[in-house]
């Protein structure tokens, strides 16, 4: 079973998430984004350390299933991806992640956001993560 590498897109922050064979998605951090040039070298010390084979790119889209604005960034960062790593690149619908993610960490957290942002763009990509492996039916069985 593949290790798949999920990615909240950001040019401030990009947030990562790990899955194995067990098919739980894992928050594993945030860096710096793609306005910082070394973003790639800091990718493949990800991509080599948890042996990738599949990434996951949350995808922006709006409510009414149109491409955000955003889009055309992350097709971009997605192009450069497949051409760097030569792995499968996957798109995710990412609706709602980051607010999910800000929920999930909680209110009190949530106001000290500088000091979460990291937190949050990993927990996003988490999200990510786990809605692409449910979608492909690569979750674990519930515990009875």
């Amino acid at each position: 079973m593949p290790n798949y590498l999920g990615v909240d897109y950001g040019t401030k922050r990009i947030g990562l998430a790990w899955s194995d064979e067990l098919g739980i998605a894992l928050p594993i951090g945030a860096f710096p984004g793609v306005d910082v040039p070394s973003y790639l070298e800091k990718l493949r010390e990800v991509v080599d350390q948890k042996k990738i084979n599949e990434i996951i790119v949350g995808y922006p889209i709006h409510m009414d299933g149109t491409p955000g604005v955003r889009a055309k960034e992350v097709d971009v960062f997605i192009n450069s991806l497949e051409e760097v790593f030569e792995i499968p690149v996957h798109r995710v619908d990412e609706r709602l992640t980051s607010l999910t993610a800000e929920q999930a960490i909680g209110k009190k957290t949530v106001r000290r956001k500088k000091q979460n942002l990291g937190k949050i763009d990993a927990l996003a990509a988490g999200l990510i993560l786990s809605d692409f492996l449910e979608s492909r039916n690569i979750i674990p069985p519930p515990f009875v």
